[in-house]
C-alpha cells in the first residue's frame, strides 16, 4: 500500500507443514498428505489475509515444498526458508512425526507449532513431543492446540486457534520488524529524567536494533544551509495554513510575540519536521551535494530533546512530534511516525511496540494526576460514573503537544463509534475532523522559552486503550507494566474545571483502567501509585494479551498487567518455571536472556 521507508525487506513467515515419515504397504505418509499440506495453506490464507506489514501490505507467508517428515527435507525447508528472508516459522501437522527430526532448529526464529486435535492420528502427541525437545534444547516455542476434537476432514480453524495464531503472528512480525533497524536519538538527556538516558546495550541485545545519535544542532545546519526538500517544505507550510487552527495565548500580553515573528515560528517548526523526517529515514529529493544526508539513519522510532538547551533559544518541536505521530499529514494517509517527547528512548520503545501491533497512531502522555471521586466532586460537584466510577477514579494524561492527533477521537467507523484507526484506514473527513478539534496554541513561556506551537485537545469519547511502560531497574533488566482501560469522556465544563488546574494549552486525555479490586488494579490509585515512571505510552484498543506474547518473545517480562489469565500466551517452556505466570516470565526470561546477546 505504501513504500517501505525501512531500508530491508520485511519479515517472511515460512510455514512448515510436518508429517509421519513412515510409507511402507499401509502408506501412512501417504494417507496423509492433502491434510497435512491443506493445515499449511489454511495457515497462510489466515495470515494474509489479517495480518499486516507497518506500510499497509499484507504479510507475505511461503510454504515448504513438500511436506517434512525426515531430516532431509528439514534441511531443505531451512534452505529455502533462509534465502526467503523467513525469521518466523510456524509448524503445523495433524499426526505424529518425528519431533528432532522436524522441528525447525535455527536458533535465530521465532517458533511456533500447530498440534491440530484429533482422533485419528496424535497431532497432540507430537506437539508435547516436540515441544519438550524444543525446551530441552533450550528454543523456546509456542505450542497451539484447539480446545474441541475435530473430525479429520475439518477444514476450519477453531477460534480459539485463530486467536492463539493471529497473535503470535502479529508479535512475531513486530518484533522480526525491528531487527536492524535504528532508534535516532536527537540531542540526549532532558531534564534528567531517567528515560532520556540511553542504554545502547538494552536495544541491541533485546531488540536487535542499534543506537544513531545527532546533537539537536543538525536541524540549525540543515535550516542554515537549505538541506531539506523545499518543494515539500513549500507544501507543507501551504497545509498547515490551510489546516492548523492557531488557538489562544496564554502569555501575558507583555511578552507576546508579534504576528511576524509567530508566522516565523510557524516556518521554523514545519521546516523542522521536515529536517526530522529525513533525518530518520532520509530524503532522495535533497539538494544536489547532499548525498550524504539524502541517506538517512534507518530509524523506525526516534526522539528529540528539546528542553531545555534547545526550548529555552529556540521554537519547541511540539509540532514536529504531535504530527510525526500522526497517522496524516499534508500527503494525505500515511505511515505514522513514532518521534518521543524529550527523548524519552523507553516510552518511545514502547510507543514502537505498540504501533508495530496495530498498525495506529500512539499516544505519548505524561501519567500526570490521580483523580478520586471525592476531588472531582469537591472540584466540581460532579459525580463520576460509568468506568471512571467502576475503577474508582481515573487518571490524567497530558503532555506538551506529543500525543497523535488521532487521540481526540474524531475519526469514525462503519457505525458511527468513535476510534483511532489504522493508518491506512484514515478518510478525509476523519482527517478533517481531527484537524477541525485541535488547534495550536503558542506555547507557555515559562516553560518554553523560545516559544513553539502545542497541540490542543480534549479526547471526546470513551474508547477502549492500552498504557504500556517499559522501564529499566538495576540488577533486572527491562520490565513492562500493561494497563487496558478506557478514555473517559466527562461533562465539559467538568472537564474544562479540571483541565484549567494544569496546563489548560496541551492536549488531555482521562483514562480510566480496568480494575480488579486487589494489588495494583485495585483501582485506578492504585494503577497511578504502581506506575514506573513519568511517561506513559497508550494505544487505541485492549492489547495487552499481544504485548505479553510479544515481550516473551523479546525476554522482557512483565511485572504488572490486568489482562485476564486465559489471554496470556507464551512459550510452552515457560510452564516449566513454576505455577504463577507472573513468577513464570520473570525466570524465563532471566534463564534465556535477550535474543541477541
Amino acid at each position: 500500500m505504501a513504500e517501505n521507508r525501512y531500508v530491508g525487506d520485511y519479515p517472511v513467515i515460512g510455514i512448515r507443514p510436518t508429517i509421519d515419515g513412515r510409507r511402507g504397504y499401509l502408506k501412512v505418509r501417504e494417507s496423509l498428505e492433502e491434510q497435512t499440506m491443506n493445515m499449511a495453506k489454511a495457515a497462510a490464507k489466515l495470515f494474509e489475509e489479517n495480518l499486516r506489514y507497518s506500510n499497509g501490505e499484507p504479510v507475505k507467508v511461503i510454504i515448504a515444498d513438500t511436506t517434512i517428515g525426515r531430516v532431509g527435507e528439514t534441511a531443505a525447508c531451512a534452505d529455502k526458508f533462509r534465502k526467503a528472508g523467513v525469521d518466523i516459522t510456524l509448524t503445523v501437522t495433524p499426526c505424529w512425526c518425528y519431533g528432532a527430526e522436524t522441528m525447525d532448529m535455527d536458533p535465530n526464529t521465532i517458533k511456533g507449532v500447530w498440534g491440530f486435535n484429533g482422533t485419528e492420528r496424535p497431532g497432540a502427541v507430537y506437539l508435547a513431543s516436540v515441544l519438550a525437545t524444543h525446551a530441552q534444547k533450550g528454543l523456546p516455542a509456542f505450542g497451539i492446540y484447539g480446545h474441541d476434537v475435530q473430525d479429520a476432514d475439518a477444514t476450519d480453524i477453531p477460534e480459539d486457534v485463530v486467536e492463539k495464531l493471529l497473535r503470535f503472528g502479529r508479535a512475531a512480525v513486530a518484533v522480526a520488524t525491528m531487527r536492524g533497524k535504528s532508534y535516532l536519538q536527537i540531542g540526549s538527556i532532558c531534564m534528567g529524567i531517567g528515560g532520556s538516558i540511553i542504554d545502547p546495550a538494552f536495544i541491541e541485545e533485546y531488540l536487535g536494533m542499534r543506537v544513531e545519535s545527532v546533537d539537536e544542532v543538525e536541524i540549525i545546519r540543515r535550516m542554515t544551509e537549505g538541506i531539506y526538500d523545499k518543494a515539500e517544505f513549500e507544501k507543507a507550510l501551504a497545509w498547515t495554513k490551510a489546516n492548523c487552527i492557531e488557538g489562544f495565548d496564554k502569555n501575558p500580553e507583555e511578552v507576546q510575540k508579534s504576528r511576524e515573528k509567530k508566522d516565523e515560528d510557524w516556518e521554523f517548526v514545519v521546516k523542522m519536521m521536515c529536517i526530522i523526517k529525513d533525518l530518520m529515514n532520509g530524503n532522495k529529493n535533497l539538494p544536489v551535494g547532499c548525498e550524504e544526508e539524502m541517506v538517512g539513519h534507518n530509524a523506525i522510532a526516534a526522539g528529540f530533546q528539546g528542553q531545555r538547551q534547545w526550548t529555552d533559544f529556540y521554537p519547541n518541536c511540539d509540532f514536529a512530534e504531535a504530527m510525526l505521530n500522526t497517522s496524516f499529514d499534508w500527503n494525505g494517509p500515511r505511515e505514522p511516525y513514532v518521534l518521543a517527547t524529550e527523548n524519552d528512548v523507553l516510552n518511545g520503545l514502547g510507543m514502537m511496540f505498540m504501533k508495530l501491533l496495530t498498525n495506529r497512531a500512539q499516544i505519548f502522555a505524561d501519567v500526570r494526576t490521580y483523580w478520586s471521586p471525592e476531588a472531582v466532586k469537591k472540584a466540581t460537584g460532579y459525580e463520576i460514573e460509568g468506568v471512571a466510577k467502576e475503577a474508582g477514579g481515573f487518571i490524567h494524561l497530558i503532555n506538551s503537544g506529543a500525543a497523535c492527533l488521532d487521540a481526540n477521537g474524531q475519526a469514525k467507523d462503519k457505525d458511527g463509534n468513535n476510534v483511532m484507526k489504522p493508518w491506512y484506514e484514515i478518510t478525509q473527513e476523519d482527517q478533517k475532523a481531527i484537524m477541525e478539534a485541535t488547534t495550536w496554541n503558542e506555547a507557555d513561556f515559562g516553560y518554553f522559552r523560545g516559544g513553539g506551537y502545542s497541540s490542543r485537545f480534549v479526547t471526546e469519547a470513551q474508547m477502549p486503550v492500552t498504557m504500556i511502560r517499559l522501564n529499566l531497574v538495576k540488577g533486572l533488566g527491562p520490565m513492562l507494566q500493561i494497563a487496558e482501560g478506557w478514555t473517559v469522556k466527562l461533562p465539559d465544563e467538568v472537564s474544562d474545571k479540571l483541565w484549567k488546574r494544569t496546563d489548560y494549552t496541551w492536549p488531555c486525555t482521562w483514562f480510566a483502567p480496568r480494575t480488579t479490586g486487589k494489588g495494583a488494579f485495585a483501582t485506578a490509585y492504585d494503577v497511578m501509585n504502581n506506575w514506573g515512571a513519568n511517561h506513559g505510552a497508550i494505544s487505541y484498543g485492549h492489547i495487552g494479551a499481544d504485548l505479553i506474547t510479544m515481550c516473551s518473545m523479546l525476554r522482557i517480562p512483565v511485572s504488572m498487567h490486568n489482562v485476564p489469565e486465559e489471554k496470556i500466551f507464551r512459550p510452552s517452556a515457560w510452564n516449566a518455571f513454576g505455577m504463577d505466570k507472573e513468577g513464570q516470565d520473570y525466570r524465563a526470561c532471566a534463564t534465556y536472556g535477550p535474543m541477541y546477546k
